[in-house]
């Protein structure tokens, strides 16, 4: 990755987090157009679109920055021996973030829907729980993957991880600040209300630090890629 300019992998982390976020929000809001009254249809159409668009995204932007899309993922690659620099994980970060919002906005476009803040509450202890759960399993995952030269698999993997997880997970698993904080723009089935966000911020941060624990617990050392 270090072979790529630096604002080439920021743009690519720019363009698929907020690609992202518009498949979470985008296929909520078609969800709840499409079967009214029924929240688990909604739910499973939500999660289908998500696993499948997250694994193409992942497929597409690999090669170019990793395709973090999460700013845990970013902080957990740089905790577990990654070689980047300040610069490159603020650059991450913010290039994250901005996407999450304008994924949002994208969507709610697409829609003809108003962009305006969510009022959906979602912080209760269990879906806390959920979200720290949903994002140690990630974390775990996905660097489970890169440790035993598997990299190549984290599309499809992590697609079905998320996708189960909206499932398994009480909060549907969020399992991400930079989408958290996107989907506080949508006042539509995704969204979630400012005051439920930063809870669930915390319990990211919390999931990632247990998934690095996890992740030096049974796989203390990195293994080059199988060629």
């Amino acid at each position: 990755m270090t072979s790529v300019p630096l604002w080439r992998r920021a743009t690519a982390e720019l363009l698929g987090t907020g690609l992202l976020v518009a498949v979470v929000v985008g296929s909520g809001i078609a969800a709840q157009r499409l079967s009214p009254g029924d929240v688990g249809l909604q739910l499973l159409e939500n999660s289908i679109a998500t696993a499948l668009g997250l694994a193409v995204l992942i497929l597409i932007f690999q090669p170019v920055s990793g395709a973090h899309f999460n700013p845990v993922v970013t902080l957990a690659d740089r905790t577990l021996g990654a070689s980047c620099s300040v610069g490159t994980i603020v650059a991450y970060v913010a290039a994250q973030v901005i996407g999450g919002i304008g994924g949002a906005v994208l969507a709610n476009a697409m829609f003809d829907t108003p962009t305006a803040l969510s009022t959906t509450e979602r912080a209760t202890a269990g879906h806390l729980l959920g979200e720290v759960v949903a994002t140690a399993g990630l974390i775990l995952l996905i660097f489970a993957l890169v440790r035993t030269g598997r990299a190549a698999l984290a599309g499809p993997a992590v697609g079905a991880y998320i996708g189960a997880a909206y499932w398994f997970t009480s909060s549907t698993s969020f399992a991400n600040p930079a989408v958290t904080i996107g989907r506080i723009f949508t006042d539509t089935f995704a969204g979630i209300a400012p005051a439920s966000a930063w809870p669930f911020l915390l319990a990211q941060l919390l999931g990632a630090a247990v998934g690095v624990g996890l992740v030096l617990l049974f796989f203390p050392s990195s293994r080059k890629a199988r060629s």
